[in-house]
């Protein structure tokens, strides 16, 4: 296999009809193809626990849930991105390759992602007219950061620690912190004398 640099130069077109041929997943920014980075089995985990708490939950519902391998176009010919998580309720999302709708996103962090998410990423997605929620989840420690669309547009921040229940407006769910980090290992943390 021949290795291909970091970032790669190309349409939204060429982009949409590589990408899906690759091993890798590779997002897009305005025209840069960005290989993406391979997580650690913790991370794997709390997208997994949260993928399938959320899917369990919407069963009966006409939601989707997706993870990891679904793309979101965040802005038409710009923007392509892989959230750890996506959920759509809306029923003009049936692109086959991506998601166009979303109303929850879920990113799981790594200190490679971490700013990125936390930046760029969330400033796009804030574009999104049918995103409500997005949500960012530590790995390291038990922490999840929830961020609603209000009613005037602003988006709130609400912190959620291992011993509460996190609520999904977007999706009307309620789902434990600790399930979601159910198997993570957290490191033990040094202290110095």
């Amino acid at each position: 296999m021949v290795a291909l640099p970091d970032r790669i130069l190309m349409s939204a077109e060429e982009y949409l009809v590589w990408e899906p041929t690759q091993e890798q997943r590779y997002e897009y920014w305005d025209g840069k193809v960005v290989a993406m980075s391979g997580g650690t089995r913790n991370h794997n985990r709390v997208s997994f626990n949260f993928s399938k708490l959320l899917d369990d939950a919407l069963v009966d519902r006409s939601c989707e849930v997706y993870i990891v391998d679904v793309k979101v176009q965040v802005e038409l010919g710009q923007k392509y991105f892989y959230p750890d998580v996506v959920v759509t309720c809306d029923e003009r999302d049936t692109d086959p390759q991506l998601v166009q709708f979303p109303c929850l996103i879920i990113e799981v962090l790594s200190p490679s992602t971490e700013a990125v998410d936390r930046g760029k990423k969330f400033a796009k997605y804030r574009q999104s007219p049918t995103l409500e929620e997005y949500v960012l989840v530590q790995v390291d420690q038990p922490s999840v950061e929830v961020f609603r669309r209000s009613e005037q547009g602003k988006w709130v921040l609400s912190e959620y620690n291992l011993d509460e229940i996190l609520r999904l407006e977007s999706v009307d769910v309620e789902i434990a912190i600790a399930h979601l980090y159910r198997q993570v290992e957290f490191e033990a943390e040094t202290t110095e004398n």
